[in-house]
């Protein structure tokens, strides 16, 4: 989709450090990041949030899930993540490409926000 941040990072057109990626998933480090281990997950095919996924994107949605347990495992995360999608502007969603927040390195608290 032209304009998309994270369209541009599927396509190489915008820089980013790559830390996974199959035909489906892309993952890569945040560049605002809120742990020690902060990682994004996307599909490679652009979804504009979680709003708008449909009963056809379900092995998607799980592939993805997937992929944010393989990035934990890789970086380490043995004793536990948070994973989190921000979904629309009061979800606090800045970008508007599909994402899941791969979270570690550190305890977390709660509330977390």
């Amino acid at each position: 989709m032209s304009g998309c941040l994270f369209c541009g990072i599927v396509e190489g057109t915008v820089p980013a450090k790559v830390v996974f990626q199959d035909e489906q998933a892309l993952a890569f480090e945040d560049i605002n990041p809120q742990s020690p281990v902060h990682v994004l997950i996307i599909p490679k095919r652009h979804v504009t949030s979680l709003q708008e996924v449909e009963a056809a994107d379900q092995a998607l949605l799980g592939h993805l899930v997937l992929t944010c347990n393989r990035v934990a495992a890789q970086k380490g995360l043995s004793s536990g993540y948070r994973l989190t999608v921000n979904t629309g502007r009061d979800g606090g969603q800045t970008v508007a490409h599909l994402h899941f927040h791969v979270l570690g390195g550190r305890r977390m608290t709660w509330p977390p926000g």
